[in-house]
């Protein structure tokens, strides 16, 4: 039975324009503390001046006001830093690479922004049993590369990849488009060194570098996914997976999004133990792909969804043969109406040049909302289609591409410029919508400041409670990430 919850009473404004009101418990950064975070860090540490790419997210929604950009190169200047911040009651925001989307990483008001882009040093990587440590600030890619001439590869990927850091994918709990094969982080988690923003700048060592070990919770885990809410990651232990020798990449064309279901649901058995991809993208979105960057279609028919289908291994022939059957038994049980399977590394890099570059199309468009969200499949583009009906003239486009095989959607509404009567239209309408229909406010890009109104939607109060009795554990003073989340 669907648990239908009380609407919510709050503005009704563009979710990024919901500021909160600065603490006035936090101090302002002074001179003698600028002198102090020198002496800790030397005088490259510590940057006052051209700091707008680290107050600024990359979507330009979110600015902030911080003061000051601090660069530590290690833990143990973490430590010192949060330990000074902690006992001065001085605001302290840590980014990585500040890719998220949601204002997780930038400073509302005048918090010191603490840097990870230093600490990227430590990397040693066990090829055998495919264990990996290395230090926070190493960009997702960097790491990939250094994998691949091992013979691994991190086991998720995402668009932000070349900016991205380990520790604020850990942070934010990083979703991308290899889930249905490598599972969430939470499956690959082993340890991790962490420093507490309380008056010592505590650094715990957690968890350890081997697979199994039951001795303790398994603590690690509770950082996963806290949006730099408890403590600042400095060095990451995971396991990696093995860089398949084969892959091979199909779009398919499907006229209705129940079959969509089944294709996925076939590609499931048919392709069980090679699938790692399985991405959506609906006829809105292909043809925003071509009138605002100029991508044509791989298929020859218009269909009203394309699925991108992709699996990995490590016999060609094999893996081959497995696809074009399930391709031959999704034409006989007439579930697609159009088919390619990338018959080259060019062709495949065609097909998710269309997936990858979506993000980037819609924001052509003028302004436009974006949507991370969970649901079960039987709602999934239901969403979309009450959305359409809700905004109507008032949106340019209403489109939705996603992570089909984990049911994540990543809809966005698009607009020539902000418009408040849309919103008011979308919010909180949407959001409720989602959790009385068993999904999620948010599926992989964490809560930040965007979300932070409606972040009780979907959760009982004991759990919301729990969330800030062990914020008050870690962060005494508060002083770490606020106005977002918790």
């Amino acid at each position: 039975m669907l648990k239908i919850l009380p609407k919510i009473r709050r503005p009704v404004r563009c979710l990024s324009a919901v500021v909160a009101a600065r603490n006035e418990g936090f101090a302002k950064v002074m001179q003698s503390d600028l002198l102090a975070f020198e002496n800790f860090l030397g005088k490259d540490g510590v940057q006052k001046d051209d700091i707008s790419n680290h107050i600024t997210d990359w979507t330009g929604q979110f600015k902030g006001h911080g003061s000051v950009v601090l660069y530590p190169k290690s833990t143990e200047e973490v430590s010192a830093i949060l330990a000074y911040c902690s006992r001065n009651k001085i605001a302290v925001v840590p980014q990585g690479g500040n890719t998220g989307l949601v204002g997780g990483s930038i400073p509302v008001h005048d918090e010191v922004v603490l840097s990870m882009n230093k600490i990227n040093k430590q990397f040693s990587f066990d090829d055998t049993m495919g264990i990996l440590q290395c230090d926070a600030g190493f960009i997702l890619e960097e790491l990939d590369n250094k994998l691949a001439k091992l013979g691994y590869m991190m086991p998720f990927d995402l668009g932000a990849k070349g900016s991205c850091q380990i520790g604020g994918n850990v942070a934010t709990c990083a979703g991308g488009i290899r889930l249905i094969r490598y599972g969430s982080l939470h499956a690959h988690l082993l340890g991790l060194t962490v420093v507490l923003p309380d008056e010592q700048g505590s650094v715990l060592h957690l968890g350890s570098s081997i697979r199994k070990d039951n001795t303790s919770l398994h603590t690690p885990h509770l950082f996963l996914g806290s949006e730099g809410q408890l403590g600042v990651i400095t060095s990451v232990t995971m396991t990696a997976v093995p860089k398949p020798r084969s892959v091979q990449s199909a779009m398919l064309g499907v006229e209705s999004f129940k079959k969509c279901c089944e294709v996925l649901k076939l590609a499931k058995s048919s392709l069980s133990e090679v699938i790692s991809s399985f991405e959506f993208l609906d006829a809105d979105i292909m043809e925003c792909l071509k009138s605002n960057l100029d991508l044509h279609p791989v298929l020859s028919k218009s269909t009203p969804f394309s699925i991108l289908v992709e699996t990995s291994g490590s016999n060609e022939d094999h893996d081959m043969e497995k696809m074009s059957a399930f391709l031959d038994e999704c034409l006989s049980k007439n579930l697609i109406l159009d088919g390619v399977l990338a018959g080259s590394s060019a062709d495949a890099a065609n097909m998710w040049k269309l997936r990858e570059s979506a993000p980037l199309a819609v924001t052509r468009d003028g302004y436009v909302y974006k949507h991370d969200v969970s649901l079960p499949l039987e709602n999934y583009y239901e969403l979309t289609n009450v959305m359409k009906a809700r905004c109507g003239d008032l949106a340019k486009r209403v489109v939705t591409y996603g992570h089909l095989g984990d049911g994540n959607t990543h809809l966005n509404i698009t607009a020539g410029k902000r418009c408040e009567e849309l919103e008011e239209l979308m919010y909180p309408f949407l959001y409720e919508w989602v959790v009385a229909h068993g999904g999620s406010i948010s599926a992989e890009h964490g809560i930040g400041q965007l979300k932070l109104p409606y972040s009780n939607l979907g959760k009982e109060s004991e759990e919301r409670l729990l969330t800030k009795k062990l914020k008050n554990i870690f962060d005494p003073n508060g002083i770490l990430n606020p106005y977002k989340m918790i």
